[in-house]
């Protein structure tokens, strides 16, 4: 567990942190200069910097298999001509998960936030198609490049690091990723209790040739519930895990999957803006998660989920999500 007490010291204490040293004392005369270029390695090498080599997923590395099946909708094959939405009722693979590469991070800690949703469809043609997403909407950065230097800072932020830590000054000079850490929702109920967001924006096409830029946002359908502080003293290390579990032996699991289309004026290549909440969301879908998977440790083995693995009718239009795509599968053949 050194490497929970690590970013737990890391992390979890920002906001007193920040309250001990404000922002003004250490805040960068102007804005900070471009991060320099990371690849795909480096990348990953910042997350096990973080939290540790543990030859697991290299972040959001606790988590759980779902099966079910998805259901689109007639607006979703109208606004992309791709077979995922034009090819009825298809199985999938999801997976839920807490935020960190640690193993065994306690369910209940703040730390585990955001929390993670991904999605792997099978499509006819014995192809399949992914989602990733998590429960915060937005990230703490514009760009790949920016999230090593972030990462690389909270590794260097530990106990016994003179203050202004090198954490202290990233989050002074970027204000998006101070809300990331010191804003996250409190610990759900359940996995099926929160919303969640993908951060990088899509281009749908339709039949027509019509193009529409698109953000992906799951709803709940047993709505938002969280944990008061009070009782979340009572849950242990792995109550979300449990509570899935058995959540699915009584009745599906199932939310709303919706496309929130871009405005004007959005930022298409910068996932640390989130779009305006009056932006029009059009339902894609119903997601219905029915079983836990049986044989946890080989699904989780074998399986990767891909930003980039698309159908044609949709295209990564976020820079960001050329940078994931190269690293996940590094991740993903360092921990087989």
């Amino acid at each position: 567990m050194r490497a929970f007490a690590k970013i737990a010291l890391n992390i979890g204490c920002v906001a007193v942190l920040l309250s001990a040293f404000p922002a003004a004392a250490f805040a960068a005369e102007s804005a900070p200069p471009p991060a320099p270029h990371q690849t795909p390695q480096q990348l990953v090498d910042a997350l096990y910097a973080v939290f540790g080599d543990h030859h697991d997923r290299a972040v959001h590395a606790k988590g759980i298999f779902l099966e079910g099946s998805f259901e689109p909708t007639t607006e979703a094959a109208a606004l992309s001509k791709a077979t995922l939405f034009s090819s009825g009722k298809l199985d999938l693979v999801a997976r839920f998960s807490n935020f960190t590469g640690i193993p065994d991070i306690p369910d209940p800690s703040a730390n585990a936030n955001p929390r993670g949703f991904a999605l792997q469809f099978y499509l006819p043609d014995d192809t399949q198609t992914d989602v990733i997403t998590h429960s915060f909407n937005g990230f703490p950065v514009a760009t790949a490049d920016e999230f090593a230097v972030f990462l690389r800072a909270i590794a260097s932020s530990g106990p016994g690091a003179t203050a202004p830590t090198a954490l202290d000054q990233f989050l002074a000079s970027h204000p998006i990723a101070k809300t990331f850490v010191t804003t996250q929702k409190p610990a759900p109920e359940s996995f099926a209790t929160l919303p969640y967001f993908g951060v990088n924006a899509f281009q749908f096409t339709a039949a027509d040739g019509t193009t529409t830029f698109v953000r992906y946002r799951f709803v709940p359908q047993a709505g938002e519930h969280f944990v008061s502080a009070e009782d979340l003293k009572t849950k242990g290390n792995d109550y979300l895990l449990q509570e899935i579990a058995e959540r699915v032996k009584t009745a599906p699991v199932k939310f709303d999957w919706f496309a929130q289309l871009s405005g004007k004026d959005d930022v298409i290549d910068n996932p640390s803006v989130a779009w305006p909440e009056t932006r029009k969301l059009v339902k894609l879908g119903t997601i219905t998660l029915t079983t836990i998977s049986a044989d946890q440790p080989t699904v989780s083995r074998m399986t990767s989920f891909q930003p980039e693995r698309l159908p044609k009718g949709i295209d990564a239009a976020d820079p960001m999500l050329d940078a994931r795509q190269a690293a996940y599968p590094l991740s993903f053949h360092h921990r087989q």
